[in-house]
């Protein structure tokens, strides 16, 4: 968040305006700690200490019965966190009283899955501990636990986030990265988010596991650069395969295909080794081996082991976690995930 500092004539009316100055700063300084303190490793361990484990119980009995979920729900809090940071406004139905399209409208959020997940969730802690645990966090806790539950790495999630007031379907679409992005835009986005080009291949790495419509990117089979050409960043026998058995038409809007052919249930490398080999779908993809930066990183990540590479993701999942969060006494603990109180 941005915050900017908005000085007169004899001595005394200085010392006095220095006096008042004074007492602004402190006022200044006593809601900053209110209202922006840091997350916390277990938040609610006195207010709601049985939140976490509600959260993973659930996920834990629902996740293996749908494990392409997780990749739904870890892309759920990545598009929450890059609009307005981490407070849920994702969730946020739009009203037709006030003709507002909040983010669930926007074109990236139209193929986001999950909201019912997170919701019941939220009821079982409502249950628990009403008008106490955020639905942000909800978010985050499910994000790492379904990612955990199929297998993948775990990460730190400090709690204490604040659910926001506002949701806007215009700042998703300006705010969470393309698939269609080159590699300046993503730095862009990513540096404006406090997230710097290691955290950018690190959180792309979530390709791994998942699914994508053809729209996202059959313009690289298609239509590159508008004469009916395709992507020559794409490996021209995987665009022939994906032409022939996945994305047959132009137009196609409904086909999915896996992200990280063969493993796409597995949280593993391959996507990197795919990015080496140009098979990334997106272009965004494509984008991170056009940097000397960013391809270092892959190339380090594939050197290294799984291990190695968990670790980092960790890293990067707890850093974009907490960016832009509301916490004190910004914002509120919303009673349904979908609208705000009152």
């Amino acid at each position: 968040m941005l915050w900017t500092r908005k000085l007169r004539k004899e001595f005394s009316s200085k010392h006095r305006a220095m006096g008042n100055f004074g007492i602004v700063l402190l006022a200044a300084l006593a809601f900053l700690g209110s209202s922006h303190a840091d997350l916390v490793t277990n938040f609610y361990a006195k207010s709601c200490p049985k939140a976490e484990e509600i959260v993973l119980d659930f996920v834990k009995l629902h996740i293996p019965n749908a494990p392409s979920l997780a990749a739904a729900l870890i892309r759920m809090h990545f598009h929450d966190c890059f609009v307005r940071g981490c407070d849920a406004s994702v969730l946020l139905n739009s009203t037709t009283a006030s003709g507002n399209q909040t983010e669930k409208a926007a074109t990236p959020n139209l193929t986001i899955r999950g909201f019912d997940f997170i919701d019941r969730v939220k009821s079982l802690v409502e249950a628990e501990c009403p008008g106490t645990v955020s639905c942000a966090d909800i978010i985050a806790l499910v994000a790492r636990d379904s990612i955990v539950t199929t297998g993948g790495p775990s990460w730190r999630v400090p709690t204490g986030r604040r659910d926001g007031l506002i949701s806007n379907a215009t700042e998703a679409l300006n705010n969470i990265p393309a698939p269609f992005s080159n590699f300046s835009t993503l730095q862009t986005d990513f540096a404006n988010k406090g997230l710097d080009l290691k955290d950018l291949v690190l959180l792309s790495g979530a390709h791994t596991i998942g699914v994508a419509h053809c729209s996202s990117f059959s313009n690289r089979l298609y239509n590159f650069t508008g004469v009916g050409d395709e992507d020559p960043a794409l490996d021209s026998e995987y665009a022939a395969n994906l032409k022939a058995r996945k994305c047959k038409t132009a137009n196609d809007t409904t086909t999915i295909v896996e992200m990280d052919p063969g493993s796409s249930r597995t949280f593993d490398l391959d996507y990197y080794t795919l990015l080496t080999k140009r098979r990334g779908l997106f272009q965004s993809d494509a984008a991170l081996t056009t940097s000397s930066t960013t391809k270092a990183y892959i190339t380090q990540f594939l050197k290294g082991s799984l291990k190695d590479f968990y670790a980092e993701f960790a890293l990067a999942m707890e850093k974009m976690g907490r960016v832009e969060v509301k916490t004190g006494s910004v914002g509120e603990i919303r009673k349904h995930c979908a609208v705000v109180n009152g």
